[in-house]
């Protein structure tokens, strides 16, 4: 019995330090597109670095009732926005978060978003071994058609608002 009491404590040790040992992300350029009066979506851009092989699977603020992470592709010569349940990110490789493609998606907003405002976004990241970690990132909210603070310039035509084709 007592070996396995020992067994136990040492798990939850390893388990604690495993954690305590999780690197965080390297964030880079967090920005949240602005709102207009009754809009209810928008989107939040980022540069991610990883130090390990991880995996953003999920996110949230406060300002939105649901927050996903979501993609931009081509689907039969049509730009199609949809959630994903997690974006790869490679050990020591920048991933971009931004407009036309990765992204994270605020949703529900519970207030315009006005340019000067900062969002608070948490992100969960996974590791490897399954284990997940929480960063927050506070996220200045950049004009309606204001160019994007990351490499790439412009924001593009890439509109948030409209939601065509996105299925909650």
């Amino acid at each position: 019995m007592r070996i396995g009491y020992q067994r136990f404590v040492c798990a939850v040790v390893l388990g604690v330090a495993a954690a305590a040992h999780a690197q965080t992300v390297k964030v880079e350029d967090p920005w949240v597109r602005g709102t207009v009066a009754q809009q209810k979506a928008t989107g939040a851009f980022m540069r991610l670095t990883a130090p390990e092989p991880m995996r953003l699977v999920a996110a949230e603020s406060p300002v939105a009732g649901v927050v996903e992470i979501h993609e931009m592709a081509m689907d039969n010569n049509v730009m199609r926005m949809r959630a994903i349940p997690g974006l790869a990110l490679p050990a020591n490789r920048a991933v971009e978060l931004k407009p036309g493609g990765y992204h994270v998606m605020l949703m529900d907003l519970k207030q315009p978003l006005g340019a000067g405002q900062e969002v608070p976004i948490t992100l969960v990241f996974e590791n490897a071994a399954g284990q997940r970690v929480t960063q927050a990132v506070t996220a200045p909210v950049k004009a309606l058609g204001a160019a994007a603070p990351m490499k790439g310039g412009a924001s593009g035509g890439h509109n948030h608002g409209g939601h065509g084709d996105h299925k909650h």
